[in-house]
C-alpha cells in the first residue's frame, strides 16, 4: 500500500446511483479524487471499493476510493439535454448519410432557409462532405436519406449507446458496475 498526501491526478472514482449503477456511461461518471473525499467527509456516497493508494493530513488517514454510490438516488428518467455531444452520441458517432465517422458535423434535415428549427427532431449527425453535397436543399432535392430518422432520443437511449463506446482507461475495480445490466452471449 503506498501512502500519499496527495495522490496522482488520474486516479478518480466511479460514481454510482443509489441503485448501483453509474449516472452515465458516456461519458463516464467520474469525479476527481478531492470531489470524492469532500462527499465522503459530507456523508453524500458510501465507499464501495478503494485504491491500494492512501491520503493523509496530519490527523486523518484513509484509503482512496475507487467506486463510491450515491446515497440518495438521482432519476435517470430525465429529458437529455440537446447538444452536439448528445447528437453525436445519439447517432453512434456516424454520419448519418454515408456512415463515416470522420470530420462530424449536424445537418438541418429540413434546412434553415426553409424553416427548419434546430431541434432533435431537425438535426441529424453528418460528415462535413455530405453536408455539403446536401447543402440548403431538403432531402429530396438532394436525393439523400439518412439512415435514421431524427428524434429526441431517451436518457435511457443514450445511456445504452455509451455502453458502446468505453473510455480508453477503466479500473479494475469498475468493471462489476458498468456492464452488470448487459445481455450475456450464448
Amino acid at each position: 500500500m503506498q501512502v500519499l498526501s496527495r495522490p496522482p491526478s488520474g486516479m478518480p472514482a466511479l460514481v454510482l446511483n443509489a441503485d448501483y449503477r453509474p449516472l452515465s456511461y458516456y461519458p463516464l461518471s467520474l469525479w476527481p479524487w478531492q470531489d470524492v473525499i469532500k462527499a465522503v467527509f459530507l456523508e453524500r456516497v458510501e465507499v464501495v471499493s478503494t485504491y491500494d493508494h492512501v491520503v493523509h493530513s496530519p490527523s486523518f488517514e484513509m484509503k482512496l476510493p475507487s467506486v463510491v454510490s450515491l446515497k440518495q438516488y438521482v432519476p435517470q428518467d430525465r429529458p437529455p439535454a440537446f447538444t452536439r455531444f448528445n447528437l453525436f452520441l445519439r447517432d453512434a458517432f456516424s454520419c448519418q448519410y454515408c456512415a463515416s465517422p470522420e470530420d462530424l458535423t449536424f445537418d438541418h434535415v429540413i434546412p434553415r432557409s426553409r424553416g427548419g428549427r434546430t431541434t432533435w427532431e431537425n438535426i441529424v449527425t453528418a460528415c462535413a462532405p455530405c453536408n455539403l453535397r446536401k447543402g440548403g436543399r431538403t432531402l429530396r432535392e438532394a436525393g439523400m436519406l439518412p439512415f435514421h430518422s431524427a428524434r429526441r432520443p431517451s436518457m435511457h437511449e443514450l445511456q445504452d449507446r455509451g455502453r458502446r463506446f468505453p473510455p480508453g482507461h477503466l479500473h479494475a475495480s469498475w468493471l462489476d458496475y458498468l456492464y452488470w445490466d448487459i445481455e450475456l452471449e450464448a
